[in-house]
């Protein structure tokens, strides 16, 4: 599956934004989930395993339960990738800092 198969899926970009924060226990990941998408415990364990076959996620096991974390391997790929089209935003973004300090220049 490629990185972007992975990150198209709006349940597992979440379930990164949660392991960006910190570890999470998949209980913890499965309430969040649930609430938010309103999915089985099935269907987030589905997408857990996902992230951890494609190597977006890691899960240690502590006890019964299993840790899960992010990996950053895949996200610099993700990052690589785009990185030959920052050209295209990037003079926009300097552009839009340069006005927003002329800004508070004039307002001081």
């Amino acid at each position: 599956m490629h990185a972007f198969d992975v990150l198209g899926d709006p349940v597992r970009r979440r379930i990164l934004e949660l392991l960006a924060k910190s570890e999470h226990k998949s209980g913890d990941i499965v309430l969040v989930i649930q609430s938010e998408f309103g999915i089985t415990q099935a269907a987030v364990s589905q997408h857990l395993r996902v992230l951890r076959e494609t190597g977006f996620a890691n899960a240690r096991i502590d006890g019964a339960r299993r840790i899960y974390s992010v990996q950053a391997a895949p996200l610099q790929q993700v990052d690589a990738w785009l990185d030959r089209f920052r050209t295209f935003w990037e003079p926009r973004l300097s552009a839009l800092e340069t006005e927003i300090a002329r800004g508070k220049k004039q307002r001081d």
